[in-house]
C-alpha cells in the first residue's frame, strides 16, 4: 500500500519480529543483535516497560511531605512519581495532555501543583487537571468547546505498589501482585536490607555508551567481579573463592547474589588467580585503610550483596554503602545508571561519614564500577552491526536455571534472558 509514493504498512501487515527466536532453550547463547537492533528497542519499550512488569521509581523517603516529587524514567518515557496532598504515593506520565511539552522539569521538588511552561495547564500533585487558560474563551472569542471536560485531559498515570520503602510502578494494570512479582528470594533479602528507615546521602547519574541489558549482563554474573576488578580481588571486597550464594526468582528474572567476607585464605587466593593478569597484587596497600573499616550492618557476614529484578533495578550493599541503582535506556546504544545512595536514619554520625566514604567504590568514577562501564562499552563497539553471532554463557553449566551454592556461574545471566525473551515474544521453538 502507497500514499503519495509512500509505502505505508497495513495494520494487518505481520511484523518481522514475529519469527525472531532465541537459538536455544537453556539461554546459553545470547544473540548479539538484541544488543543494536531498532525493532527490538522499540518492542522493548512497549512489553517490558509498558508491558505487565514492575518498575523500580524510587524510594519513599525521597517524597517524605505531601507534594514531594521527583522526576525519573521508565524505558523511554518520562515520569514524575509524587506524593498527593493526602500523602498518598502517585505517579504520572512528564508530558503535558495538550501539546506534549515536559510539564516538571526539576528533578526534586515540593509544590502543590505543576503548571506547563508552554500554555499553562495545570495539574495537581496526583496529575489530575485542575486548570486551563481561557477555557471558555477571552472577550467573546476563541475558547475550548461545549463537551471539553478537564477530568478527560490528566496525564497518564501508572499503577503504583510499595515495599519496604521501595516505590514500584506500572503501565499495566495485568501485572502480578508485587510479592508474587518479585518472588521469595529477593522479598527475604530486601526485608534484609531495609529493616528501618532509611535517610537519603546522595546520587550519582552515570552515561554508559552499551545498551541497557548489557549492565543486566554484568550485574547478574558474579564471576567477572573477582577477574575484572583489581581493587575487589586484591583487598578482599569480593573474590570467588569467598563463600557465597546464587538465588533466582521463579521465573529467572531477578537475581540475588552474595559473598560472605573473610571466608577465603591467602593459600587459596593465591591458586585461584594464578594466571590472571595483574588481578590480585598481594604487596598493594591502601593510603588510607579507613576506606575499607567495615561496621557491620547486619550479623551474618555478607560484605557483598546484589539484588537486581526485571526490568531496571539493582540494590546493592558493598561493606557498608547502600544503595538503589535505576537503569534507564537511552536508545540501542546507550544507557544512564541512577544510583541513590542511603543509610538508616539513627545512623551515628561516624557511621554516616564512613558510608559516604565508601561512596568511592562505586558510581561512574569509583574503583570499582568504572570498569564496568568500560567492559559493556567494550562490547557495545565490537557487535555493532552483528545480525548472526551469540556470545556463549556456560560458565556453571548448561541446563536448567537454578539456584547455585557459589558464585562461580552465569546462571543468573541465563535467568534474566529466559524472563526477556518470554516477555518478548522471542522464546525458542518447541523441540
Amino acid at each position: 500500500m502507497k500514499i503519495n509514493d509512500i509505502p505505508v504498512r497495513t495494520a494487518t501487515a505481520p511484523d518481522p519480529l514475529d519469527h525472531f527466536k532465541w537459538p536455544n532453550a537453556d539461554y546459553t547463547r545470547t544473540p548479539y543483535r538484541v544488543f543494536t537492533d531498532e525493532a527490538i528497542h522499540e518492542r522493548e519499550m512497549q512489553r517490558i516497560f509498558q508491558g505487565p512488569t514492575w518498575n523500580y521509581l524510587a524510594l519513599e523517603a525521597e517524597i517524605p511531605e505531601p507534594g514531594s516529587y521527583k522526576t525519573v524514567q521508565v524505558g523511554n518515557m518520562p515520569v514524575v512519581v509524587s506524593r498527593n496532598q493526602q500523602g498518598e504515593v502517585k505517579a504520572f506520565v512528564n508530558r503535558c495532555a495538550h501539546r506534549g511539552a515536559t510539564v516538571v522539569r526539576q528533578e526534586f521538588g515540593k509544590a502543590d501543583n505543576h503548571p506547563c511552561i508552554y500554555h499553562q495547564w495545570n495539574y495537581d500533585s496526583a496529575g489530575s487537571l485542575c486548570g486551563v487558560p481561557y477555557r471558555r474563551g477571552l472577550n467573546g472569542n476563541g475558547g475550548y468547546p461545549a463537551d471539553f471536560k478537564p477530568g478527560q485531559h490528566g496525564l497518564q498515570r501508572l499503577n503504583i505498589a510499595l515495599y519496604k520503602g521501595l516505590i514500584f510502578g506500572s503501565f499495566s494494570d495485568d501485572a502480578p501482585d508485587l510479592i508474587e512479582y518479585l518472588g521469595p528470594n529477593v522479598v527475604m533479602h530486601l526485608d534484609r536490607i531495609f529493616i528501618k528507615p532509611v535517610k537519603i546521602l546522595g546520587y550519582h547519574r552515570q552515561r554508559i555508551s552499551a545498551n541497557w541489558k548489557l549492565y543486566f549482563e554484568n550485574i547478574k554474573d558474579p564471576y567477572h567481579a573477582g577477574l575484572l576488578h583489581t581493587f575487589m580481588a586484591t583487598f578482599g571486597v569480593y573474590r570467588s573463592t569467598q563463600r557465597g550464594n546464587t538465588l533466582l526468582s521463579p521465573g529467572g528474572g531477578h537475581a540475588v547474589v552474595y559473598s560472605v567476607t573473610n571466608t577465603d585464605d591467602t593459600a587459596s587466593v593465591v591458586e585461584a588467580y594464578k594466571g590472571t593478569t595483574n588481578k590480585y597484587q598481594d604487596d598493594f596497600a591502601l593510603s588510607d585503610p579507613a576506606l575499607l573499616q567495615w561496621t557491620p550492618d547486619f550479623h551474618d557476614g555478607i560484605g557483598n550483596l546484589i539484588i537486581s529484578v526485571f526490568p531496571n533495578m539493582v540494590v546493592h550493599q558493598i561493606l557498608n554503602t547502600l544503595a538503589t541503582r535505576q537503569v534507564r535506556p537511552l536508545g540501542t546504544g546507550a544507557m544512564e545508571l541512577y544510583w541513590t545512595y542511603f543509610g538508616f536514619e539513627d545512623d551515628a554520625a561516624e557511621q554516616t561519614a564512613a558510608r559516604l566514604r565508601q561512596l568511592n567504590l562505586v558510581g561512574p568514577a569509583g574503583y570499582i564500577s568504572m570498569e564496568d562501564g568500560e567492559a559493556i562499552r567494550l562490547v557495545q563497539q565490537s557487535v555493532a552491526g552483528e545480525r548472526d553471532a551469540t556470545s556463549f554463557i556456560e560458565m556453571g553449566g548448561r541446563g536448567p536455571i537454578v539456584d547455585a551454592d557459589h558464585v562461580v556461574t552465569e546462571v543468573c545471566t541465563r535467568g534474566f534472558w529466559q524472563q526477556y525473551a518470554r516477555t518478548m515474544g522471542f522464546e525458542p521453538e518447541a523441540s
